[in-house]
C-alpha cells in the first residue's frame, strides 16, 4: 500500500462477521506510525474464507487503495494481490479441517493427522483411519479445481490453468495408488456443510471397518 512520500505498507484483508445479521464485511488493514487503519471495502458472500478473502482484495484493487510492488525474485505469482491470498490459505490445520475433525472426535472416531497413508509414497492426507484403510483428503475450492467454485485467474491465466490441471492429476494419481494398495479415498471439498460431510466420513469408515473395502473404493460428492 502506497503511503504517499515514498513509504510502503503491507497491508492485509479482515474479515468481520456481523453478530445479527451474520452477514461477512471485508476490511483493508495496515500498520502506519504504530497505529493499524483500516478501510471499510464491502459486503462478501462467499462460502469459503478463502474466496472472501480473494473478493476483498479485488475491491481493494478497484478501489485503487494498493500499489504494485517488485515482484520478488523466482516469484510465480502473479500479482501482490494474488500473493496475499496464497499465504493466506494454509495447507493445514484449515478451518474446514478443523471443523470436519470435531464432528468425527465427537462421535468417537479416532484418527491421525497430516500423516502418509503409505510409508513409502510421498503423498500426505489430511486424516487416515489405519485400521479401516481409510484416506480423507479436504480438497480446498481453489487449488483443486472445485467445478463449482473456481474462479479462474484473468492475470497469468495459462500458467494457473496448467497449476490446477496438474494438482487434479495428481489426486488421480494418489487416489489411484492407494485404492491399489487397498485404501479407501474419501474426498471433500472445502465448501461442503461440516455435518454432511462428516456424516460422510463416518458411513465410509464403518463401512471399511467392517467389509474391508465399500463398493467402489472411493467417495466423492
Amino acid at each position: 500500500m502506497d503511503l504517499g512520500e515514498g513509504r510502503f505498507a503491507r497491508a492485509s484483508v479482515e474479515l468481520k462477521v456481523l453478530p445479527d445479521t451474520r452477514r461477512i464485511r471485508a476490511y483493508l488493514r495496515w500498520s502506519d506510525g504504530g497505529k493499524s487503519p483500516a478501510r471499510y471495502l464491502g459486503q462478501v458472500e462467499h462460502e469459503t474464507r478463502a474466496a472472501n478473502l480473494a473478493e476483498g482484495w479485488k475491491m481493494a484493487w478497484e478501489k485503487g487503495l494498493l500499489a504494485e510492488e517488485p515482484q520478488a525474485e523466482g516469484s510465480w505469482a502473479s500479482s501482490p494481490s494474488v500473493r496475499a491470498v496464497m499465504r493466506a490459505n494454509r495447507s493445514k490445520d484449515t478451518r474446514p479441517e478443523l471443523r470436519l475433525r470435531s464432528l468425527l472426535h465427537k462421535q468417537g472416531l479416532r484418527y491421525r493427522v497430516a500423516a502418509r497413508p503409505l510409508s513409502d509414497l510421498r503423498r500426505t492426507a489430511d486424516l487416515i483411519f489405519s485400521k479401516p484403510k481409510v484416506a480423507v483428503f479436504v480438497d480446498g475450492c481453489f487449488w483443486h479445481g472445485c467445478p463449482e467454485h473456481l474462479r479462474e485467474s484473468h492475470k497469468n491465466a495459462e500458467f494457473w490453468r496448467s497449476k490446477i490441471e496438474g494438482n487434479q492429476t495428481r489426486d488421480a494419481e494418489t487416489d489411484r495408488l492407494l485404492q491399489e494398495a487397498g485404501w479407501t479415498v474419501v474426498r471433500v471439498w472445502e465448501h461442503e456443510a461440516p455435518d454432511a460431510a462428516a456424516a460422510r466420513v463416518i458411513s465410509v469408515v464403518r463401512a471399511s471397518s467392517q467389509t474391508g473395502t465399500t463398493p467402489d473404493n472411493q467417495s466423492r460428492t
